[in-house]
């Protein structure tokens, strides 16, 4: 009932038994109550007893555990309340969103006041008990006051009950305070009551919840100062003190942060004049090259200053970020190097098959379509990827090269895809782009990609196709402009017919391919590529280093099974090993002086080994397996390590088919 109708307990009363009797709704009763009485009628029996219901005892430890914010704001509250309906017959109480007693305050009351069952952890809804305050003031989160005969059940009818709703700083409801009567007390009066309790309960919580958010964007901010590369400094335009000072800065200026917090800069550094200046001036300074004096000597650093005005324009705060120039000069040098080396040109090698590859390289370089690099491992892969890379307009995006059987498998999808925020146990941490929103606009180099499991070939296909990505645990669909460069030194098509790698996504690297032969298939290049990481030795050494011509005989005719890398190691541990400038053959390792002999073993007239070209000894290689399995090529090609489908076509092209 509101508090402005004119309704006597008696009217309550008899409104109540024309409705059991009859079912029709009085015309003038709250319409509140008359919604709830619809709702209760098909429902309850009006003379039967309230149907508690109640948590079981561990249920209601953790609902009051997760309700303890709420609790501590309203108890002392509750406290202070119940001195003022002291002698009344009242009983206060606090409920959850769901209408679960959380709290009774109110000892020594009536008994006639407190209905029976009723004790924290029940639940005050009215499918259960029927119509009262509690439950209209959930459902319709507003306050009510039900006095008397408009509760549904006739247990209720010597009570009032009233409830006001307690929001949120989100706007949602997380309880209800309220009081439970005898039905003469003044309605009006409890209405009011709890309506004002709620109201400072709900300022407090609020209150509580800003000083929460300031009191966490406080530490994030200062956590975020003390993170980053760059010193910090900040102090105040009025008194001169200094109000932060990250790690890194304390570290370039010599002084301690906690010994320089709270006290005035200018005892403990002097600023250069033209500092000084820009300060009276209010101007703001970029990446200037300036000597800050300390009391342990001079510091010389990149100085950039900002400033942050008061609410009268005025200067406020000046906050100045340090860059040690030494940091800055290593930078650049990288960023540099790195855009200077490893183009198509300086790939190694003069030979048909090296210039090949220049070509193919070169053709490609400013494509979008996938790149596949093949060759034994040593070859040069990761370098001419970095140089397709270099040799684009995409030189000056990054370039990302990941090793997928470095990768775990079962972190690949995380470490590829990235993750939400709270995903894998990462709350409290922020999100972790995926590989290609860090390679966006530049290159992804996936090394070793037959590596990759099939549930991260599908997801690199998907990103191949759609152009996007979506990180483990979101929904936000992440645009990425990336070129994909992949590389093997496997059958990839061997490992497509033992489905161990996806076929389409075989075809989508393979939209350019490139193959890199090894170093022993081409014997022209071994004389310019010694000589063009000597030239790089030399540099580094810094004296001369000359081949003998017996021990350059022998590095050429040393068939390199670990390529390009086998060489460049050779020569680099000769470099530094070696103190005299000229290398002879007894410096070279017993592999290169005296190879192993490989094939049949006969040797020519001068005794030197006769060595099987390679297509030789795999046309060899294929007999001796057919003969060995019954000429079952399944079986040939498992004892082989490749594809049946492979050992088809070089059985067709050594014509062994008959």
């Amino acid at each position: 009932m509101q508090p402005n109708q004119p309704w006597s307990l008696d009217d309550l009363q008899a409104a109540h038994d024309h409705f059991v009797r009859t079912g029709r709704l009085p015309r003038l009763l709250d319409p509140l109550v008359i919604a709830s009485w619809q709702r209760c009628s098909p429902r309850l029996n009006p003379f039967a007893p309230p149907r508690w219901t109640a948590l079981n005892a561990e249920v209601f430890r953790l609902n009051l555990n997760q309700h303890k914010d709420l609790i501590r704001q309203a108890q002392p509250l509750l406290e202070d309340l119940q001195q003022t309906l002291e002698g009344t017959g009242a009983m206060l109480l606090l409920v959850d969103s769901t209408n679960c007693v959380l709290l009774v305050v109110g000892s020594g009351f009536k008994e006639s006041a407190v209905p029976p069952g009723l004790r924290p952890g029940v639940f005050l809804d009215e499918s259960h008990i029927g119509t009262n305050a509690f439950g209209i003031t959930q459902l319709q989160a507003c306050p009510a006051c039900v006095v008397g005969g408009e509760h549904f059940l006739t247990l209720w009818h010597d009570r009032s009950t009233a409830a006001a709703p307690i929001f949120g700083l989100d706007g949602h409801a997380e309880g209800a305070i309220g009081v439970i009567g005898p039905a003469n007390n003044s309605a009006g009066h409890l209405l009011s009551l709890v309506v004002a309790a709620s109201k400072s309960i709900e300022n407090q919580l609020t209150a509580d919840q800003l000083l929460l958010e300031t009191h966490l964007q406080s530490t994030e901010l200062n956590a975020t100062i003390d993170a980053i590369s760059e010193g910090v400094l900040a102090w105040s335009a009025a008194s001169g003190r200094v109000t932060h000072l990250n790690r890194q800065a304390g570290q370039l200026l010599g002084i301690a942060p906690a010994e320089l917090l709270g006290r005035a800069l200018a005892d403990f550094v002097t600023l250069p004049e033209g500092v000084a200046r820009a300060l009276s001036r209010g101007q703001e300074l970029s990446d200037v090259l300036v000597n800050l004096n300390v009391p342990d000597g001079t510091r010389e650093c990149l100085l950039s200053l900002r400033i942050v005005y008061g609410p009268v324009q005025q200067p406020a705060t000046y906050i100045a970020t340090l860059r040690r120039v030494e940091t800055v000069r290593q930078l650049v040098t990288q960023m540099v190097g790195a855009q200077a080396r490893l183009t198509i040109d300086d790939l190694g090698g003069d030979g048909p098959a090296a210039q090949r590859v220049r070509r193919q390289a070169l053709a490609i370089a400013d494509a979008k379509a996938s790149v596949l690099l093949l060759g034994e491992s040593g070859t040069g892969k990761n370098i001419l990827a970095r140089a397709i890379h270099n040799s684009s307009r995409r030189a000056a995006n990054p370039f990302l090269a990941i090793n997928c059987r470095a990768v775990p498998r079962e972190l690949a999808l995380q470490e590829f895809l990235g993750y939400e925020a709270g995903v894998y146990g990462t709350s409290g941490v922020g999100d972790q782009p995926s590989k290609f929103e860090l390679a966006n606009g530049g290159t992804l180099f996936l090394e070793e990609v037959d590596a990759l499991p099939l549930d991260m070939q599908a997801a690199l296909l998907r990103v191949i196709e759609a152009g996007d990505v979506i990180r483990l645990g979101g929904k936000r669909v992440w645009p990425v402009d990336t070129r994909i460069i992949a590389s093997s030194h496997r059958d990839l098509e061997a490992l497509v017919d033992e489905s161990s790698f996806r076929r389409d996504l075989f075809f989508r690297l393979s939209a350019v391919l490139i193959s890199i032969p090894p170093l022993r298939e081409r014997p022209e290049d071994i004389a310019p590529l010694i000589e063009r990481v000597l030239t790089r030795l030399r540099t580094q050494v810094g004296r001369p280093l000359i081949i003998k011509p017996e021990a350059e005989q022998a590095l050429l005719a040393y068939h390199w099974p670990g390529n390009v890398r086998e060489l460049q190691s050779v020569l680099e541990r000769l470099a530094l090993t070696i103190e005299a400038p000229e290398i002879g053959l007894n410096h070279l390792p017993q592999t290169i002086r005296q190879p192993r002999p490989a094939g049949s073993g006969q040797t020519d007239s001068e005794g030197r080994e006769v060595v099987s070209s390679l297509e030789e000894v795999e046309r060899q290689a294929i007999i001796r397996a057919l003969e060995a399995s019954g000429t079952n090529t399944s079986q040939a090609a498992r004892l082989l390590g490749i594809g049946r489908s492979t050992l088809w076509r070089k059985i067709k092209a050594y014509g062994l088919s008959n």
